[in-house]
């Protein structure tokens, strides 16, 4: 560093005025100051304030009507707005994605504004603090200064000026953030989602060849997403195999047309179509070739949103073996054929004609479905899905990929789209982490602090950590079966006791070191409210074991209330590697303590004890299927104190209120046939817990059950696998 020079006053005859000497005094200083501050490091830059909010995940306690929803109030946008119900009180709130020094809140009103409001912060969106308030609104632009840090901000409307609610064009926070880095959302999706468009060359070949990859690839680890752009398909034949997605990107299954197929059948394993899991076509419509689609399933394979243009056959050629399968918001014009498929169940759709059932058929706000008959034939039928909100899939607007959120349904029936342009939210691929394989659990809620929604594209993922979902309304969306696999025997997802997050379409797969548990939502005691806006677990299937040695003490814990599961395979596996009874030790499938928690579609298999036990109050199941563990070694194995065996469904006994509707329990002991099973659901005997629609099945006379449920219901007996039914309980 260079020398730094002083310069000395020159002498003069006679006496220095005063304002001279200070002068030179004040030049001295000033130059030493200067000098010591060049050694000195410089301060950081105080960062400037930026806007925070926009694009951020924004709630609302209303809003006036479907074109008025609280998004429009952060998309920077002055033409959209957000509008509330017309009373008080009413807010807004801005989740920041993480905590930052807040600076300023712009509030730009529309004609209905208010005269006494509140700007609210909070670090963790439960406590909140008031950083400014007024009596005294005048509408308009208000620029309100506040301080603080805080990650949610939110505008507490208390009195309104006009007789119309409280509608903002645009909601604005500024502030800073720490500095550090910042995840893009949006991005490609990867090399294994395959996008095409009907001048896409080479369609069928791609197909095809995913298809010879992935047709006997039970355990594998390919993953595959086929998404169409709206348009019509000539000649396809889309045979899908594991873990493989098909779906159009359309807003309505009639914007992508296929004249021809979307296949599944059973050569791979010579006809029989019960091991043809974890595939999915969603969002299409079908002209079958031949007048109708075969979709020869069972667990874990969805067929969402689809319009068949014909019929639609849900057995094997040569109607080989099928366990069951689960159709939603799909309409089929012609007649839905399941042959030999033991069991199935059908939400919210529209069908030309059902032809007959085995075991177990079950519908719920289906138009078109027989009338309940069970047993003979084992038809249950409610007119009604209690609440549905159906699962969120990827869009394209004019050239931009979004996600549509569907809006919840009460007491619904037949689809969702059938009317014009459905209810919900379009959320942009930039509010998403677009998650890739190789992506860590610290980057995965990294993004989830930030504020964006994840998109695991096809893959398997290893988590070292949990992956903490707490921030409302987070959507957490796979595509082509993506797999997570906790490692070090860690919880794979946790979800905060918070409204609205929406989990669907992946598998968690359980490692070789045992999970206490696999996924969680809401933590224990969990006891928030979420009836307006339930938290949705759609197409998210566990496995334990099957693909390697896995093991978990319970599977699935539902926690908060209100909870929607819709369509879930858990599994303890009975084939693959690393299975046993002790290899892949799982006790408990889904333990559920939450209070009006409501599954749709609930299939849990395998387990060493319980399959599901149930401690909430007014808890609903539509359907539920279940096999007990094949690979217990004897009756000790599964000796429950003085009960024989572990019932398949148990609600406890401190339960006032709950209800069921269609469900079966079947046994098949094959390592030792003498096991006998006290009943296949336990349940206490009071007014208020009902189920409708009860069977039990010795399957070849490989073990058997003595009742259906507690001690009622005839006992199964030979090898006839004739099933012991129970009409209604009490």
């Amino acid at each position: 560093m260079p020398a730094v020079g002083i310069p000395v006053a020159t002498p003069s005859h006679g006496r220095t005025p005063a304002a001279a000497r200070r002068g030179i005094a004040a030049t001295v200083v000033t130059t030493l100051v200067a000098a010591l501050l060049a050694f000195l490091p410089a301060p950081a830059a105080q960062a400037a304030p930026v806007l925070l909010s926009q694009g951020k995940p924004v709630t609302a306690s209303s809003q006036e009507n479907g074109g008025t929803a609280a998004a429009g109030a952060v998309d920077g946008d002055l033409g959209t707005r957000w509008s509330s119900a017309f009373s008080d009180p009413q807010w807004l709130q801005v989740d920041l994605g993480a905590p930052a020094a807040l600076e300023r809140v712009e509030l730009r009103w529309e004609a209905a504004y208010a005269t006494a409001y509140r700007i609210e912060i909070s670090v963790d969106g439960t406590t909140w603090s008031t950083a400014h308030s007024t009596t005294t609104g005048a509408g308009g632009t208000e620029t309100v200064a506040v301080s603080g840090t805080a990650r949610y901000v939110r505008m507490q409307g208390v009195t309104r000026a006009t007789g119309y609610g409280y509608s903002l064009w645009e909601f604005q926070v500024y502030g800073t953030t720490d500095g550090g880095p910042v995840l893009p959302g949006g991005g490609d999706l990867g090399p294994n989602v395959h996008i095409m468009d009907p001048s896409t060359p080479g369609i069928q070949a791609k197909l095809d060849q995913v298809f010879q990859q992935q047709e006997s690839a039970q355990f594998g680890s390919g993953r595959h997403a086929f998404l169409f752009k709206p348009g019509t398909y000539n000649g396809l034949n889309a045979q899908i195999g594991f873990y493989t997605q098909i779906a159009g990107l359309g807003l309505r299954p009639d914007d992508t047309t296929f004249n021809g197929d979307v296949t599944v059948d059973a050569g791979w394993f010579n006809g029989n179509a019960t091991q043809n899991f974890w595939r999915s076509a969603e969002n299409l419509a079908l002209n079958p070739v031949n007048g109708t689609n075969r979709w020869a399933v069972s667990q874990a394979a969805s067929f969402r949103r689809m319009h068949v243009k014909g019929g639609l056959n849900l057995a094997p050629s040569g109607y080989g073996w099928a366990s069951g399968g689960y159709i939603a918001d799909s309409k089929i014009d012609g007649t839905v054929g399941p042959y030999s498929q033991q069991q199935w169940y059908t939400r919210d759709s529209a069908v030309g004609g059902w032809t007959n059932g085995v075991w177990n058929m079950t519908f719920s706000g289906v138009e078109g479905a027989p009338a309940t008959s069970f047993p003979n034939p084992p038809y249950t039928t409610l007119d009604t899905t209690p609440i549905s909100r159906e699962k969120p899939f990827l869009h394209l607007d004019g050239n931009e990929l979004k996600v549509f959120a569907p809006a919840k349904r009460t007491n619904a029936r037949g689809v969702s789209w059938a009317n014009g342009t459905p209810q919900g939210e379009s959320i942009p691929l930039s509010r998403f982490y677009v998650v890739k394989p190789g992506a860590t659990a610290a980057t995965i809620n990294a993004a989830l602090t930030q504020g964006l929604h994840l998109l695991f594209t096809p893959g398997v993922y290893h988590v070292d950590r949990t992956i903490n979902v707490d921030r409302p309304g987070t959507i957490v969306l796979g595509l082509g079966l993506a797999t997570i696999i906790p490692d070090n025997g860690v919880t794979a997802m946790r979800v905060a006791d918070v409204d609205g997050v929406r989990l669907a379409g992946f598998l968690i797969d359980a490692g070789p070191v045992n999970s206490p548990t696999l996924l969680e939502i809401g933590p224990q005691g969990a006891s928030a409210d979420h009836a307006a806006n339930p938290t949705t677990v759609q197409d998210v299937y566990i496995r334990i074991g099957g693909a390697g040695a896995g093991k978990a003490t319970t599977s699935m814990v539902v926690n908060s209330d209100d909870t929607i599961v819709d369509h879930t395979w858990v599994w303890r596996a009975d084939h693959g590697e690393g299975w046993g009874w002790e290899t892949n030790r799982a006790d408990y499938g889904v333990r559920v303590n939450g209070d009006d928690v409501l599954a749709t579609g609930l299939f849990v298999e395998h387990f060493n004890k319980y399959d599901v036990e149930w401690y909430g109050e007014r808890g609903r199941t539509i359907f539920f299927q279940n096999e007990k563990a094949y690979d217990a070694p004897n009756q000790a194995a599964i000796q429950n104190g003085s009960t024989k065996g572990y019932a398949a469904y148990r609600v406890d006994d401190s339960v006032d209120v709950h209800e069921g509707w269609g469900l079966g329990s079947y046994c098949y002991y094959n390592v030792d046939p003498t096991i006998r099973q006290d009943h296949g659901f336990k349940a206490p005997v009071k007014p208020g817990v009902k189920f409708h629609s009860l069977l039990v099945v010795s399957l070849g006379g490989n073990g058997q059950y003595e009742h259906v449920i507690n001690d009622i219901g005839s006992p199964t007996s030979g090898t006839a696998t004739i099933p012991s039914t129970v009409v209604s309980f009490p």
